[in-house]
């Protein structure tokens, strides 16, 4: 088992024992999301396959909080703040742009891509570097940024 999901177990336990309904509830579909997406899947539960199902969570989260932010529903757009601050804390330290940007140009000077066609090439180096490290559109952008 992997140490976040041991910290996961851990936090839920506590969670249970202080009454914190609200992040017992989302650590419990967490863990229910990992377990579904690997255990169940006939998977390893490595800190690799966890880490993304976390980021697939708080992706779901941030899109959830945008549709009710732009429904004016504030009660459920608050209610997703909060368990993305939660999940967060099960997230691995994200890259910063000045260090994406780093890891873009070695990539660029790997693959010696210089048009937007190469694109592809460039995101195939470079995404096992950062997965799960860094937000997908971002590094996009980054990357779209260096090319002609």
């Amino acid at each position: 088992m992997s140490s976040i999901v041991e910290q996961l177990m851990s936090d839920i336990k506590a969670a249970m024992k202080s009454g914190d309904k609200e992040r017992l509830v989302t650590l419990r579909s967490l863990h229910a999301q990992i377990k579904d997406a690997t255990v169940n899947a006939g998977k390893d539960m490595s800190d690799d396959a966890v880490t993304a199902v976390i980021a697939r969570q708080l992706k779901q989260r941030a899109d959830a909080h945008t549709q009710f932010s732009a429904a004016g529903r504030a009660d459920l757009a608050a209610v997703e703040e909060r368990e993305i601050a939660i999940l967060k804390a099960y997230q691995p330290a994200q890259l910063s742009e000045a260090e994406i940007e780093a890891l873009v140009a070695e990539a660029l000077a790997a693959t010696g891509a210089t048009t937007k066609k190469e694109m592809g090439k460039v995101m195939a180096a470079l995404m096992p570097k950062v997965k799960g490290k860094a937000d997908g559109a971002l590094v996009n952008r980054v990357v779209a940024a260096k090319l002609v």
